[in-house]
């Protein structure tokens, strides 16, 4: 029998393009008529990428019309433009966050390569830059939140102003928000995706940030709930994909781009992280993980390679105490400040 909850129950299997979410959960469905054997569909989306309207027209037609019995699908899409911010041809705006200039997020198709290390310290080494650009980060991995400990402020909890916004904590120079200021290290972290997306937006949006020239973004490996909440509700200037050199984890990388490009968010470039092991004794890198794999990545984005990060004893050391590599003089922090440069440069300057 054909009726509203086996049609969404069947709609819930097509996932956003790009995303493991799917059309329903993401709100897109705003209504199913049913009228005999005839169906009728209507759907709502915020892109300017006739690509996605196209693939979700074809994924939910042919998913219906396979229904035994069924006769007419009809698919009615109300299309919208996205948030202000991102116009759909690459170039770079303005963040739609008051007093935020540049917003600037951190994104990995899998877990492991570093992400947040390469987040936090790129934060530092932006601050560092001429004219002490003042910088945010904003630690939208709600469920490994690790900024709080890299920064040595795990035990900070922070305050609210009169207007109910939440103060961020500082440290180093940098504002910082992470789920590991709401929680002792013991808790796990249970969200799901309605309230992983009110987190997101209450850090972004509930924080009193005040004037800063960049907001640096730490986003949760993959693609999902909180990835779309960012694109859809800030203004994101751009997104740096992190990777290691294997093959395994340029695969997941290039599904982190392609969902940023297919919701219309500008790449600003490749981070190779752990490109080398430098051995302490000798001076000498180790490419344990494989070369070239970032620089490869890069090319077929057609983007620049911004940097490639070794690992070095210090960099866990420095995590550990709650001191960001960026803050010495080690080559590593030489690479995370040239890094910074480049940011700093034509793609994406501070505000005066």
């Amino acid at each position: 029998m054909i009726n509203e909850t086996a049609i969404r129950d069947i709609l819930s299997s097509i996932n956003y393009p790009g995303f493991s979410r799917d059309i329903v959960s993401f709100g897109l469905i705003k209504s199913i008529s049913i009228a005999g054997i005839d169906i009728t569909v209507k759907l709502e989306l915020a892109t300017r990428d006739p690509e996605i309207a196209q693939q979700i027209h074809a994924d939910v037609e042919g998913a219906l019309s396979s229904i035994d019995g069924v006769g007419k699908v009809s698919l009615d899409f109300d299309i919208k433009d996205p948030p202000e911010g991102n116009d759909g041809s690459g170039s770079v705006n303005r963040s739609s966050i008051p007093g935020i200039a540049k917003v600037i997020a951190i994104a990995s198709g899998k877990g492991g390569v570093g992400k947040s290390t390469v987040a936090a310290n790129l934060a530092v080494a932006l601050s560092r830059q001429e004219g002490s650009p003042r910088v945010g980060l904003c630690d939208c991995d709600l469920y490994g939140p690790s900024i709080a400990l890299m920064f040595g402020r795990e035990d900070a909890r922070p305050m609210a102003t009169e207007q109910n916004e939440i103060i961020p904590i500082e440290a180093h120079g940098i504002k910082l928000m992470s789920m590991g200021f709401l929680l002792d290290d013991q808790s796990p972290v249970i969200v799901r995706g309605p309230l992983a997306t009110r987190y997101t937006q209450q850090f972004l949006r509930g924080c009193s940030w005040g004037e800063l020239d960049y907001l640096v973004i730490d986003l949760p490996p993959g693609t999902g709930d909180i990835q779309l909440t960012v694109v859809q509700t800030v203004a994101v200037d751009g997104v740096i994909v992190v990777t290691t050199p294997q093959e395994m984890a340029l695969i997941d990388a290039r599904k982190a781009a392609s969902m940023f490009a297919k919701v219309n968010v500008p790449i600003l470039g490749v981070i190779e992280n752990m490109s080398s092991f430098l051995c302490p004794s000798d001076g000498i890198h180790y490419a344990i993980f494989g070369e070239g794999g970032g620089q490869k990545e890069a090319l077929r984005l057609g983007v620049p390679l911004l940097g490639q990060i070794p690992i070095e004893m210090d960099t866990r050391k420095a995590g550990d105490a709650g001191i960001p590599v960026a803050l010495g003089d080690s080559e590593t922090a030489r690479a995370f400040l040239h890094i910074a440069e480049k940011l700093a440069e034509p793609i994406i300057t501070p505000s005066a």
